[in-house]
This record gives structure tokens, sequence and C-alpha cells, in this order.
């Protein structure tokens, strides 16, 4: 169970609480689905290892999890992935095979790998849309239940949607008073556009930032039919904002947090939640140091 604690801000519109999933073992929240996915698999099936596709954090859930077993792990990574994640994989173990992003996107929306590149094979873990995956996840909002009462919302930050999904399905169970709000790096917000135009799916421009675990330029389908009827509302954060509440958290409460996980935390201090009591979930604090340096200069990175 990752800790949640309080953010004390004399001028925060709401009682905002962080739910630190950047205190995992890889820093991140795909440890979670990583592991249910993989221990849910059979040895016949784990035997010429493991692949899955990902920026960085859950290629560190899939590679801990691979060594902890004592298999291979493949990882393919788009060719704008965190260098600062790929270094975690490659000392966890890994073996990265970088390809284009538009590849690799198609190869996330397929529901199956494909297009790998040569010589990837082994045990496929989807990065988001795998039953075991989005359960996993989901052991998020099981925990946010016995951690603290009367939740009036819970920010998440959108990338494929198996967060949102998994902590959504749960508090929708046990806590169905509970609004889920999901946030974007308004330089690629499928979801925002998608709820504006009626809730069916629609695709936007993407450029890809410092922001690399959220945004994109359209929707997994199946992923936005499980979340559709989940998700409140959501909300596009820019990059100038984001980066400002990567530096508050650090600066206040200590906390080092990744861009996707900075943008729930933007969310909520602009009052986008509501002024109740609020929880942002730090998804992860796996971030390059350049460009963390740059963040603390004031400016916002590539």
């Amino acid at each position: 169970m990752t800790p949640l604690v309080r953010l004390f801000l004399d001028d925060a519109p709401a009682e905002i609480w962080l739910k630190l999933e950047s205190l995992q073992p890889i820093g991140s929240f795909k440890l979670r689905g990583a592991g249910n996915a993989i221990l849910s698999a059979s040895p016949a099936e784990l035997a010429k290892g493991v692949v899955t596709t990902s920026t960085g954090n859950m290629a560190q859930g899939v590679a801990w999890m691979a060594r902890r077993l004592g298999i291979p792990a493949t990882i393919v990574v788009p060719d704008n992935a965190s260098q600062a994640k790929l270094a975690a994989v490659e000392r966890l173990g890994g073996r990265i095979v970088r390809i284009p992003w538009e590849q690799w996107w198609a190869a996330v929306e397929a529901d199956k790998e494909r297009d790998l590149g040569e010589g990837v094979e082994g045990f496929f873990v989807h990065p988001v849309r795998d039953e075991p995956v989005i359960a996993g996840n989901g052991t998020i909002g099981l925990e946010l239940v016995e951690q603290l009462d009367g939740i009036d919302a819970v920010l998440i930050p959108w990338g494929g949607g198996g967060l949102t999904t998994g902590i959504a399905s749960a508090l929708h169970a046990l806590s169905p008073e509970t609004k889920i709000y999901v946030c974007e790096p308004e330089t690629g917000a499928p979801v925002a556009a998608t709820i504006a135009s009626g809730r069916e799916p629609v695709s936007v421009p993407f450029t890809p930032s410092f922001v690399d675990g959220a945004g994109s330029g359209g929707l997994l389908p199946d992923m936005w039919e499980h979340a559709r009827s989940l998700v409140s509302d959501a909300f596009p954060i820019s990059l100038e904002d984001t980066a400002a509440a990567v530096r508050l958290l650090l600066a206040r409460a200590r906390i080092v947090a990744e861009g996707a996980a900075a943008l729930t935390v933007a969310a909520a201090l602009a009052g986008r939640a509501g002024s109740g009591r609020v929880v942002c979930i730090v998804s992860g604090g796996n971030i390059d140091s350049s460009r963390l340096t740059a963040i603390l200069d004031g400016r916002v990175p590539d």
C-alpha cells in the first residue's frame, strides 16, 4: 500500500491529498498491473520471457518482475521515451528495442504485439488493456477507500486508460459518489475532445512533450468503452501549469513527480475538481534529471 498524504497549502482551493505511486519500488504505479499480469501467466507462457510496449514505466514494472522470476524481458519503446526510464530498465536487465512513435502507437492500439522488430518474442503484457493489468491498477482504488473517507473527487492522468479504468471501476463499486476526473496535457487531449463532442471517440493533434506518460492523438476504443460511463470530465492541462506543479511538489512537499503525475496536482490547484476532498494520483516520479533541472530553473523542458 502506497502512502496517501495531505498537501498543505494555505491558498489551496480544495483539501488536496496525494496518492504517492511515485514511491513504488520502480517509482510508478505500473508495477501493480505488470506484476498481476505476469504472475497470472503459466510457466509455459513465460518460457521465452516477457515483452511489453512502453514509454518507460510499464517497461520498468515488467523488467522488475521478470528479474524476480529469472526470465528475460524485452521492452519496445517509442523514439521519444525518457532516458531516465530507459536507464532504469537497463539496470533491471531489460532489453530495449526502439521504434518510431507512430509504429509504437500502432502496436499499443493493437490487441496483441505486432511489428515490434526482429527477434522480439515472449509473453506479451499490454501496457493498458490486459484485464490483469487493469485489475492490478484497480488496487489503488481499493486502497483509497481504506485510507480516506468522504473522497469527493479523484484526479487521474490518462495515457491509454488502464489506470483510470482500474481505479474508477473499484471506486464505482465501493464509493459511487466519488467523481472521477481525467487529466491530459493540452498537447494531446483526446478524452477532453471526446467528451466535448458527445463521448464518441475523436482524434486530436498530438505533440510529444516532457509529459511522456500521458497524452496521445486518440483513444483505444475498448478502453474508452470501459471508462466512458465512469469519467465525469476531462481537463487539458498546459505544459506551463504542469511544470509549475512539479516545482511546487518538490519545494513544498519534497515529492519528485514526473510530468504525467503532476497533471493531477495542476488540475487540483486550479480548482478544476471543486473545493471538497480531492485525491490526486501521483502516478510516478521517473523524470529525467535534465528535465527536472529545466523545470526548477523556471523553464518548460522539451
